[in-house]
């Protein structure tokens, strides 16, 4: 009998083999997405492969063939294959991050409306498409574009007009004339605008590359026409001018024939990032993010599986993108650790990016002002290759850092030492230029702790072992893990004193702290609690015409953002970050002070930063005041060498939680007891540590409990892996569990 496996999404480790009607046996390829019965429902799965076989016991067959042709390309399904068994993922979950939504009446056949949504009145587009014919030219009759053109669409495919433009400045006369030999047809397409698109952007030209990018440029295209896969690490400083960068890299690709996929920490956050993206590739160009309806997010994933956009923009799930003949991906900011997806299946879109180019014969270039432990690790061991942009790319000087020692420093006017009398100064002056200033403090809020003088006692969530936040504009206290919220009663919860004290500060009570103390300035706040999709754009938008004179932010106002008027940059507390139980702390803690430091004097008028520090000597402070990214990295990895800690060794996190304390624990110590037991075999250890209470030991009312694995070597870490997974079948059905390979988080 015909046979197909089938990944199906469900949160199982294994295919599912169906039976392969006679009638499905054309359209059931690997790749391809069919329609499964599953228990009492129906199910969207992709099959892997089919084969002859003798059948399964009761076995089922497939209901029906979704696709005239895989809608999974044969490339993709393998990187897929890879990617599941690298995280321990069950195939199915790993699959679906890159199929398309179904179409309304596949919706309506699974009893799942909520799968195809479409909203009325969808803007759309018309593009003018040209494709060649069958008809055969006479010798001779056709001579320079004209000829090149037809050539290029036999070769191809269709084409819209507008990109033989780019190529031919002439290529609207030549495929008037191809058409009317009918060697060509044309014909108007209909597409939906992306918000992105909503205003038209100005075509631009190449900028003048200075010497340092221009070495740059020419070491990738040089690696994109020999097609042989090869890893970049572009390290530039902030405004060197990185995205050019990227962009000629991209436009040497198309010249190749190859299509290209550029990764963002988020979206919403680089709009002037898609800006340039538009003024130097026109609207050819898919933007991949979570705005989009159903409808238009299979419209656009159509148009990129069929090859009439080569170039995609996005988030980490963007890695996933159908591109054809893929031969570039670009990974913005490559330290974020927002590429590393928390939930479901745990995979990390900048190391995957590397093995997706790997598998294509592609490029892959890292880009950051300040590159990961890891990237540079691929360096030393001559995994990668950097290319360096050392300078700001119009020569301006990189800001002035002035570190201010809170243990010795008093408080400004405003009595408050959060608000020395350094950095208030420093705004003064700012707003008397009439330039701008951003401040950094990275907790939202306004108050991140209430606390009864009377017992002591601090206000918690009743689900979670944390603080509960104060927002002042809601009049509620919230926990920033489950959601909880309630309204801040005027006594306290466990001695009934009207005694409770605001305690901490938040960018929202400072927000309130520098409208009162400069009262003539124009304030805003971006942050999670004021700001999300569009907002963010529209807050930003505020700043660039100059309607704000201070914003205040947590780490969104890091992000890339390229604000010219801003001159000052006030980080409020640069130690916040520092006391995290996490051996990435004072990495993550550097990046961001050189990051949000890398905002201010991008245009005519130097920069200046001031940073407000309880610990001054520590080498994430003091080296990020000089700007010295080598200096941190060499001293960091020294540190991590002794210790044992990526990127010298191999982590994996494996995580336990219940809604009972001792059941959690216990499946912990069960595993861990599997762990030791295992001999991974070879010369390599594997460190086992735990089990133990996580730093935050319970999330919405579950205990929550882990093991770290490290090793030197890979094989035996996945030796062991593999056997607590298995392992995991066998525990309480009450207890939930993980295995996180190349953990980001660790709380």
């Amino acid at each position: 009998m015909l046979l197909a496996d089938v990944a199906l999404p469900v949160p199982l480790a294994r295919a599912f083999t169906y039976a392969v009607p006679a009638a499905m046996q054309e359209a059931a390829q690997a790749g391809a997405r069919v329609v499964c019965p599953f228990g009492g429902r129906r199910l969207v799965g992709v099959v892997l492969g089919v084969r002859e076989g003798e059948p399964p016991p009761k076995v089922k067959a497939l209901a029906r063939a979704l696709d005239h042709e895989p809608a999974v390309p044969a490339d993709l399904l393998a990187f897929l294959r890879d990617l599941a068994s690298y995280y321990f993922a069950p195939i199915g979950e790993v699959v679906r991050l890159a199929l398309p939504p179904v179409d309304r009446e596949t919706a309506r056949e699974l009893e799942e409306p909520s799968l195809f949504s479409e909203a009325k009145g969808i803007a759309t587009r018309r593009v003018r498409w040209a494709a060649a014919t069958e008809r055969v030219e006479e010798p001779g009759a056709l001579r320079g574009q004209a000829s090149a053109i037809l050539a290029h669409l036999r070769a191809v495919g269709a084409t819209p007009v507008a990109k033989l433009e780019e190529r031919w400045g002439n290529a609207r006369a030549a495929v008037k004339k191809l058409e009317e030999l009918g060697l060509i047809a044309t014909e108007e397409r209909e597409i939906p605008a992306d918000p992105f698109f909503a205003e038209a952007a100005e075509r631009d030209a190449p900028h003048e590359a200075t010497k340092a990018q221009m070495a740059a440029i020419h070491a990738l295209i040089s690696a994109l026409q020999s097609a042989v896969a090869a890893t970049f690490l572009l390290h530039g400083v902030t405004g060197s001018g990185k995205t050019e960068v990227y962009l000629r890299a991209i436009a040497s690709a198309r010249e190749c024939g190859r299509g290209s996929i550029v990764l963002v920490p988020e979206i919403a956050l680089t709009p002037q990032l898609v800006a340039r993206f538009r003024a130097r590739f026109g609207d050819d160009v898919a933007v991949l993010h979570s705005a989009l309806t159903q409808r238009e997010r299979h419209a656009m994933w159509k148009r990129l599986r069929e090859g009439e956009v080569d170039v995609a923009i996005g988030a980490r799930s963007a890695l996933f993108a159908p591109v054809r003949a893929l031969g570039l991906l670009i990974v913005d900011e490559e330290h974020d650790s927002s590429f590393k997806q928390e939930e479901g299946v745990r995979y990390h879109a900048r190391d995957m990016a590397i093995w997706r180019a790997h598998r294509a014969g592609g490029v892959c270039v890292l880009g950051s002002a300040t590159p990961s432990l890891e990237s540079e690790h691929l360096v030393r061991t001559g995994k990668a290759t950097k290319l360096r942009l050392p300078d700001r790319a119009r020569a301006q000087p990189m800001p002035r850092v002035e570190l201010v020692d809170l243990r010795r420093v008093g408080a400004g006017p405003t009595g408050d030492r959060r608000l020395s009398m350094p950095l208030y100064r420093a705004l003064e002056d700012t707003l008397r230029a009439r330039e701008q200033a951003i401040l950094f403090l990275n907790r939202r809020g306004f108050a991140p702790s209430v606390r009864c003088e009377a017992c002591g006692k601090l206000a918690t969530c009743a689900s979670c072992s944390v603080a509960l936040t104060f927002h002042k504009r809601d009049g509620v206290v919230r926990c920033h893990y489950c959601d909880y919220q309630a309204p801040l009663g005027a006594k306290c919860a466990s001695c009934q004193a009207p005694a409770l004290a605001l305690e901490g500060l938040g960018t929202e009570k400072l927000e309130e702290s520098i409208s009162t103390a400069f009262p003539e300035a124009r304030v805003a706040r971006l942050d999670r609690d004021v700001a999300s999709g569009k907002r963010i754009e529209a807050v930003l938008t505020r700043v660039r015409e100059r309607q704000v004179d201070i914003l205040v932010g947590t780490q969104m106002v890091t992000k890339g953002h390229d604000l010219p008027s801003v001159t000052l940059v006030g980080v409020i507390n640069a130690d916040a970050a520092l006391s995290i139980p996490d051996f990435r702390a004072a990495e993550r803690t550097f990046q961001l002070l050189v990051q949000v430091a890398g905002r201010a004097g991008r245009g005519d008028v130097p920069g200046r930063v001031v940073v407000q520090t309880w610990d001054p000597e520590h080498p994430a402070v003091a080296l990020a005041a000089k700007h010295d990214v080598d200096g941190f990295i060499a001293r960091e990895m020294v540190d991590r060498k002794e210790l044992g800690y990526p990127p010298f060794t191999r982590a994996a996190l494996v995580r336990v939680d219940a809604v009972d304390e001792h059941v959690a624990r216990s499946a912990c110590a069960q595993l861990a007891k599997v762990a030791l037991a295992t001999e991974p075999g070879g010369t390599g250890v594997v460190l086992v540590q735990g089990p133990a209470p996580a730093p935050i030991a319970r999330v919405r009312n579950r205990f929550r409990f882990r093991l770290m694995l490290r090793s030197a070597e890979r094989p035996p870490l996945r030796a062991v892996l593999a056997a607590i997974d298995r392992a995991r079948a066998e525990l309480d059905r009450e207890v939930r569990s993980s295995i996180d390979v190349d953990p980001v988080q660790l709380l």
